[in-house]
């Protein structure tokens, strides 16, 4: 079901499939998106040593791990717990041991060329 009449949206995430990124071991399932501006919530799947390249954050983003960790050069977001970080911020991430995360963006991540390619 993904509808009801009262305005609800309910998502059966088993039945949605991961989807690849740009990113080596790094999937995702796109969780709800608006219909106007960059806004999104997304599901994230890392496998062990996945790695995000460095990336500017254009708006507030919002981590809640569900499995494994998630690690910068500022600390460790480890199962059942929560990370947002300032628009602006700018670091890399990589999962360890692999990692499973919901993420809300107020806007979409700006990747920086050089670490991109």
């Amino acid at each position: 079901m993904t509808d009801d009449l009262r305005g609800s949206h309910y998502l059966v995430l088993e039945h949605m499939s991961w989807q690849p990124t740009r990113f080596p071991g790094v999937e995702t399932k796109l969780l709800w998106q608006a219909a106007e501006g960059e806004a999104f919530t997304a599901m994230f799947r890392m496998a062990p040593g996945a790695r995000l390249p460095r990336h500017r954050h254009t708006g507030v983003e919002q981590t809640f791990v569900l499995e494994g960790s998630l690690v910068d050069d500022e600390g460790e977001c480890t199962a059942g717990n929560f990370v947002w970080r300032d628009a602006g911020s700018v670091h890399s991430a990589h999962a360890p041991n692999g990692c499973v995360s919901i993420g809300i963006f107020q806007r979409a991540n700006q990747f920086l060329e050089e670490d991109a390619r």
